[in-house]
């Protein structure tokens, strides 16, 4: 193949169609909801905030309780990150779908306002703080054990916001038809 083959290659198509951001709180099934979503496209690619804050290899600071300025800081620009490959994506033709633990007005306004002229679909995954603790313990991960506090500030901070589900008692296919049903 010669050297030059790529010469001419245009990168960005057609817009794609929508920019999903799913959030919820840690078990409410983010993940795989927003990878699952992301495969219903013909072109669709997951974007998961764990994954862009592993990018800091050192120093990283992760979200906690305490108050801690650098964490907050890393979370916006995990944040920004996110919005960035996503517009990419998007301008590419391809379905982007961020994933995200987004619980505050602040941080998803941030979203939002990072991602204000593209056509975004805001998803809030709420099922039972219960359902979504046993999830994590059926999982590897070593998270809290309650996670009541971050579901009190969800519900109470960004109520009225986008499409919510409860899918506590909905299986991975039946919560992303849920979504794409109600475009």
């Amino acid at each position: 193949m010669p050297e030059d083959s790529f010469q001419g290659t245009v990168v960005d198509t057609v817009p794609a169609s929508n920019v999903f951001l799913v959030i919820g709180i840690p078990g409410s099934g983010k993940s795989s909801v927003s990878e699952e979503l992301a495969r219903r496209f013909p072109l669709g690619a997951h974007i998961e905030g764990d994954h862009v804050q592993d990018l800091i290899v050192s120093g990283g600071h992760l979200p906690s309780p305490e108050e801690d300025r650098e964490a907050d800081r890393q979370l916006l620009l995990r944040a920004r990150n996110a919005t960035v490959l996503a517009r990419s994506f998007h301008a590419a033709g391809v379905v982007p779908v961020i994933d995200d633990v987004v619980v505050r007005r602040a941080h998803l306004t941030f979203y939002q306002e990072h991602m204000k002229d593209l056509p975004l679909r805001l998803i809030v995954l709420a099922p039972t703080p219960e359902t979504a603790g046993n999830r994590i313990a059926a999982r590897d991960k070593k998270l809290a054990d309650d996670w009541a506090f971050l579901d009190e500030a969800l519900r109470s901070e960004l109520e009225g916001e986008g499409t919510w589900i409860d899918s506590t008692h909905l299986t991975l296919t039946e919560t992303v038809d849920k979504i794409l049903g109600a475009g």
